[in-house]
């Protein structure tokens, strides 16, 4: 079941798409000399507001990527062969990079919103959002696939826009 704070992203989302992505997409093509001060500021802002434990439509609706380095750790911390755990959970994308294979993420705890593999979880995992990647304009791109998926990512577009005042 959808909760309330999920519908209410969506709902946003749905009425800010073009401001979100058009002011991503300027900041990207013209990024201003400050961006990365200001995106250091504002990831510390977002986190005072969001609880990913809220949410966790990262889980729900998207995969990570796994490295063969994530398959191997996880796969020793399950137990399993790296080759049995790819074949149980994952698949190969277009690009020829390791997904799950079924979503919501099988290792999401669905009453808790929490992981149940966070110790060992997937470097794209545990470098979500992805705020703090720097330069911050190379990765304005990734914050356009996440903003409607994740509330961070939305909250973080709404107050970078306000410090840039743009």
């Amino acid at each position: 079941m959808e909760n309330i704070y999920l519908r209410k992203l969506k709902k946003k989302f749905s009425l800010d798409r073009k401001y979100f992505r058009h002011f991503i997409t300027r900041t990207y093509n013209n990024p201003p000399p400050n961006l990365d001060e200001a995106m250091d500021i504002v990831d510390k802002e977002v986190w005072k507001e969001v609880s990913c434990l809220k949410c966790a439509n990262c889980c729900k609706v998207m995969s990570p990527t796994f490295t063969n380095t994530d398959i191997k750790r996880i796969s020793f911390h399950l137990g399993m062969r790296p080759k049995d755990f790819k074949e149980k959970w994952l698949y190969r994308d277009k690009e020829n990079e390791w997904m799950n294979k079924s979503q919501p993420c099988q290792f999401l705890d669905l009453k808790t919103n929490m992981c149940t593999i966070y110790e060992v979880r997937p470097a794209d995992c545990a470098d979500f959002p992805h705020f703090h990647r720097r330069p911050a304009s190379d990765y304005l791109y990734i914050h356009n696939q996440n903003i409607e998926f994740c509330p961070a990512t939305m909250l973080m577009v709404e107050k970078l826009k306000e410090k840039l005042n743009a």
